[in-house]
C-alpha cells in the first residue's frame, strides 16, 4: 500500500482523527499539545497518529490535504484544521458539537 493509500485508509477508518506531534499525553510541540487537549476536552475518543513516528506521513500528508502544517483534526472524512481552528471552535462551543455529533453517527453505523 503507498502512503497516500495508508492515509485514505486511517482518515477512512478513524472518526475523529488528529495527525499530530507526539501523542495526547505526551505531545511534542505546543500546537500538538493544545490541539489534543481541546479534543479530550469534547470527551470522546479519537484517533492520533504520530508524525514524527511516521515520516512518510510527515511528508506526504500535506500535500494530500493540502494544508501545510500539524497537527491536523480529521472528522468524518473532512479535514478540519489545524490548532488555531480546533481551539477557537472550541472556545465556541462548535468543535464539542462537531465531535459529539461525529462519534454518534460512527456509533449508529
Amino acid at each position: 500500500m503507498d502512503i497516500i493509500e495508508t492515509i485514505k485508509d486511517q482518515i477512512a477508518k478513524n472518526t475523529i482523527l488528529l495527525y499530530m506531534k507526539g501523542s495526547p499525553n505526551a505531545p511534542q510541540c505546543g500546537f500538538s499539545a493544545r490541539a489534543s487537549q481541546a479534543l479530550m476536552g469534547c470527551g470522546e475518543k479519537f484517533a492520533y497518529v504520530d508524525i514524527l513516528q511516521n515520516p512518510e506521513i510527515r511528508a506526504n500528508l500535506p500535500k494530500y490535504a493540502n494544508w501545510p502544517t500539524f497537527p491536523q483534526l480529521w472528522v468524518a472524512g473532512e479535514l478540519v484544521g489545524g490548532s488555531d481552528i480546533v481551539l477557537e471552535m472550541f472556545e465556541k462551543g462548535e468543535l464539542q458539537t462537531l465531535i459529539k455529533d461525529a462519534a454518534a453517527k460512527a456509533a449508529q453505523a
